[in-house]
């Protein structure tokens, strides 16, 4: 604890002590302390110390009776024990992309707060390896490390800067700059620079939450980071003939294509994300529909014909599918379990949450040309790699491209449009709003808050620009 409650008395003098008879006596917060001093002139100089401390308004540290200043430098730490102390607790309670991105992000920062001069220093190369691989990685903190990597560390733990220098406004502010430049040179995203400066800003504040720090200096700073698009550009989004045309383009690329345009195809009839649509299962899904040979209706297309007819000719219903679980693909250094796809519940929602999605009578007839020429995996997954395994997004992201080159001219390849298989939940945003549906549905079935989703999806909401421009042009006549 600290208080600015602070008195002292004058130097007295022990006859019974012969080496420091010197005796200075002061109290903190009612709390008395002493020292002693082998001659008066080094007692003074001690008392001034504290009397100048109390005077310009400095806190004292309870326990010590000393100013917080003297105490935090007498109980500094390196920035790289600090850093490593922070990533053992958030740990346990970060997702596993999260625990890669905040290890990539404090690796660049503790490269930063080491001294450039200190001699035998390895390259950035070796130093950025050895704190991403091993020294900031908790569950690796057991493995045997490479010598040219343990050779790295080792000379961390002697180049790295206290963490008290962070006090210094001229080295908080070279880190940020150093955040705004990419390992090629050239500037970072404003995502990336965002993300990494949040994730700085989170570790110093740790030191502030232990007492390392009185206050966290980035707050300090006049520095602001470059903004961030929250809304999509309107340029990404493709008109159903296009989409309908990819779909049926990544279809002619064969078999092995095919097995994933139902894939692309849940991505915009039913809004869902990438991680989403690859972890759905069968038993999720409600795929109804209509025999037109024998007027029958059926609750699932692809169940087996139970009578004579075959129900080879179907009008397809409107269906649901239920959204329960994620596998996005972290890598095995990040993971619990050491498996590279870490099995977790739907963003931004509790595990337990599902999300129910009506989807249209184009993607149940997808999913049932899909579960009858290529079957689900022993789990009841319906998108799979060559050999069962999780759907790979450099799978689905290479014939998307190819799929692209095939429909679209040499000018719209080169565009943003329909650049990623992502921008097709951006089209199916776009589609259901300027379709007149509620803000409110559109946001429930994305998984979206109404906050966010008129935010991010605001360039893509037709206003009635003629009539406007209609109007305006009567008032200017």
């Amino acid at each position: 604890m600290k208080s600015f409650e602070f008195q002292t008395w004058e130097i007295t003098s022990r006859k019974d002590r012969k080496t420091k008879p010197w005796r200075v006596r002061w109290a903190v917060a009612g709390r008395r302390f002493e020292d002693t001093f082998r001659t008066k002139a080094l007692a003074n100089s001690f008392r001034a110390e504290l009397i100048k401390a109390a005077n310009n308004g400095e806190p004292f540290d309870t326990e010590t009776g000393r100013p917080m200043a003297e105490t935090r430098a007498l109980n500094a730490v390196t920035w790289y024990a600090h850093v490593r102390q922070y990533m053992k607790v958030k740990w346990p309670r970060l997702a596993a992309k999260s625990r890669r991105g905040t290890v990539e992000a404090l690796t660049d920062v503790t490269i930063m707060l080491s001294a450039k001069s200190r001699r035998g220093r390895p390259s950035d190369a070796v130093l950025r390896e050895a704190l991403y691989r091993y020294a900031l990685n908790p569950m690796r903190w057991e493995d045997d490390v490479p010598e040219a990597h343990a050779t790295a560390l080792a000379w961390l733990e002697r180049a790295s800067m206290q963490i008290t220098e962070l006090e210094t406004t001229a080295t908080v502010r070279r880190v940020l700059d150093g955040l705004c430049v990419r390992q090629d040179g050239k500037a970072a995203a404003a995502s990336t620079i965002g993300r990494k400066r949040a994730i700085f800003y989170n570790a110093v504040g740790y030191a502030v939450e232990l007492g390392r720090l009185d206050a966290n200096p980035i707050d300090r700073i006049q520095w602001t980071a470059p903004q961030v698009a929250s809304a999509i550009d309107r340029r990404v989004v493709a008109n159903p003939g296009q989409i309908a045309a990819l779909l049926d383009a990544v279809k002619s690329l064969g078999n092995r294509a095919d097995r994933v345009r139902a894939f692309f195809g849940c991505l915009y009839y039913a809004g869902t994300r990438p991680s989403e649509a690859a972890d759905l299962r069968q038993p999720d899904c409600e795929l109804p529909g209509r025999c037109l040979d024998c007027d029958a209706d059926l609750t699932d297309v692809t169940a087996p014909p139970s009578g004579s007819c075959l129900h080879e000719k179907i009008e397809y219903g409107w269906g649901r599918i239920t959204l329960a679980e994620t596998a996005p693909r972290s890598g095995t250094a990040w993971t619990d379990d050491g498996m590279p796809h870490e099995r977790r519940g739907l963003k931004h929602r509790a595990r337990q949450d599902t999300r129910v999605v009506p989807v249209p009578p184009q993607l149940v007839a997808l999913l049932h040309h899909h579960i009858g020429e290529y079957g689900t995996a022993p789990d009841g997954r319906l998108f799979r790699g060559l050999h069962g395994g999780p759907l790979s997004e450099s799978v689905y992201d290479r014939w998307w491209k190819l799929a692209r080159a095939q429909v679209l001219n040499d000018i719209q390849v080169a565009s943003p449009l329909a650049r990623r298989p992502y921008d097709l939940r951006h089209a199916a945003a776009s589609l259901w709003l300027n379709a007149g549906v509620p803000a409110t549905e559109v946001a429930r079935r994305l998984g979206h808050s109404v906050a966010v989703l008129l935010r991010v999806y605001a360039n893509c909401i037709d206003g009635g620009d003629a009539g406007v421009n209609d109007r305006i042009g009567g008032a200017l006549g």
